[in-house]
């Protein structure tokens, strides 16, 4: 790097007007108001000569395609972008991961599972950027709120792999009174297979020995989802 180049200044918020600089708007409107760039921005803090945070914001987003491209991104990806180090790329992580975890947080606070949709919106978010498949089960109460959410299995989730012993282990350890087994397409494409759909019926008959509702089968894919038991897939 040239002497010239390591004199020029970074672009800080503080360049920004007042009015437009994120946090002053955090506070006065709240952060709900604010872009993604914005937000980034704040916990980037500092730009690079010729953008600012906002405007690295900005560029992080196109780059990755999203909040959900950024969760994808290996941390080694996100410190190739110019201005992004070790330490910002962890913020950036750090808050993403914070905001996943947000949902099932508090006991008093977990989310009721009325319909598909309920529970996808609970998973889709962190899921639908796995690069690998993952099975997941959501553990419901007696009023199908969210006890838990466990991981069964990473990898190919295929009727020979998946032991449906496993599928239910945590649910009997928690008493729990119904299940819904999630999983995801890296393809993007929640479209079920032929192994979706064996598996499925092979769990639903396990939770009638057990006395535990099996009340669906969900597969993530980018941006969709599909419900098993709104196909008529697997459940009979």
């Amino acid at each position: 790097m040239t002497e010239a180049n390591s004199q020029q200044p970074s672009y800080r918020i503080t360049d920004l007007q007042e009015a437009e600089r994120p946090r002053e708007r955090l506070a006065s409107l709240g952060a709900q108001a604010l872009s993604n760039a914005e937000l980034i921005a704040i916990l980037l803090r500092v730009g690079v000569p010729g953008e600012n945070a906002v405007q690295v914001g900005h560029r992080l987003l196109q780059t990755f395609h999203g909040i959900k491209g950024l969760h994808r991104a290996p941390m080694v990806e996100l410190c190739e972008q110019h201005g992004i180090g070790e330490a910002k790329a962890a913020q950036i992580k750090a808050a993403i991961e914070l905001g996943r975890r947000l949902n099932v947080e508090a006991p008093e606070e977990r989310p009721a599972i009325n319909s598909p949709a309920d529970a996808a919106a609970l998973v889709q978010y962190e899921m639908s950027a796995l690069e690998q498949e993952h099975l997941r089960v959501l553990l419901l109460d007696r009023r199908n709120r969210v006890l838990e959410v466990t991981e069964i299995y990473r990898g190919s989730v295929s009727s020979s792999q998946v032991r449906v012993g496993e599928v239910f282990k945590e649910a009997v350890r928690k008493n729990a009174s119904a299940i819904i087994v999630v999983h995801n397409h890296p393809s993007g494409d929640p479209t079920p297979s032929p192994d979706d759909v064996a598996v499925t019926r092979a769990i639903l008959q396990a939770g009638k020995l057990l006395d535990i509702d099996v009340l669906d089968h969900l597969v993530i894919g980018l941006g969709r989802w599909v419900s098993l038991k709104e196909r008529g897939l697997g459940f009979s």
